[in-house]
């Protein structure tokens, strides 16, 4: 119980509970819309602004913000155009930023040790900076959530519904991308570019095994996520392996586990 006595540690839980308000409320969204494979691209798409960063000298997590609002609209824009399909266009930005941060990394000079953390995650390097950050996001989530709950259930469950009844479809849409874009380059500390999508649907992937309600299932999925982030906490920290698989793995044990007792309960009623 020591460790809790250290600021770093603190930090990490602290860190745990706003993205898992963050993570639930967009993860709700993006699980319930079926925007995953929009979202595995954009994460592979701030990449390129961390390989960016590391070759300018400026904040790599600034740089990859940037790469990945650009790369949302991006591939928001190019998904409405008749010409282009939604997978290709989701193609694009993911190989496009995949591969600028890969040659900007190779061009920053001398050793970058923090790529690991970019690419795998490592919660306990969270400092206040980072938790600023998603204190803010989550602030902003909570606030335009509860004021647009209406439209954005709409969007999320018939978008030709929310057209009919004049909603700003396409506003929305935008505001929404751009908040997964800011989601997944605030948790890039946590879990790393390779795993980040895993936070945004897993928790939501296992509320949904108990509710269909969307707001049941943000409430839900915040807490089991946050019960993942703590129990890959202290599994990291027994098995000395890095934190954001330690989550992600103690994550899809809760939804297994879930997923188990539900099929079981399942038979039971209906014998």
């Amino acid at each position: 119980m020591n460790i809790f006595q250290f600021a770093f540690f603190q930090y990490a839980i602290i860190g745990s509970l706003l993205a898992s308000i963050a993570c639930g409320i967009i993860g709700t969204y993006i699980v319930t819309r079926r925007l995953v494979f929009i979202s595995g691209g954009l994460t592979h798409a701030s990449f390129g602004g961390v390989g960016i960063g590391l070759y300018t000298g400026i904040s790599p997590l600034f740089s990859a913000a940037v790469f990945a609002i650009l790369s949302a609209f991006g591939v928001e824009w190019l998904a409405k155009r008749k010409e282009t399909r939604e997978d290709s266009a989701i193609a694009v930005f993911w190989t496009f930023g995949m591969a600028i941060g890969v040659i900007f990394t190779f061009l920053a000079p001398g050793f970058t040790p923090e790529l690991s953390t970019y690419l795998f995650g490592n919660i306990l390097t969270i400092n206040k900076t980072d938790l600023y950050l998603l204190s803010g996001l989550a602030i902003a989530l909570i606030l335009f959530f509860s004021l647009y709950i209406h439209p954005i259930l709409s969007i999320a469950f018939d978008r030709d519904f929310a057209l009919s009844q004049k909603i700003p479809v396409q506003l929305f849409e935008y505001i929404l991308m751009f908040f997964i874009a800011l989601t997944i380059v605030a948790c890039l500390h946590m879990v790393g570019i390779v795993l980040v999508i895993s936070l945004l649907t897993i928790p939501q992937m296992t509320a949904n095994i108990f509710t269909n309600s969307f707001k049941k299932m943000i409430f839900i999925s915040i807490f089991i996520g946050f019960t993942g982030c703590l129990g890959g906490l202290v599994l990291s920290y027994i098995l000395h392996v890095p934190s954001g698989a330690a989550i992600i793995f103690f994550s899809i044990l809760i939804y297994t586990t879930c997923k188990l007792i539900r099929t079981i309960q399942l038979k039971l009623q209906a014998k």
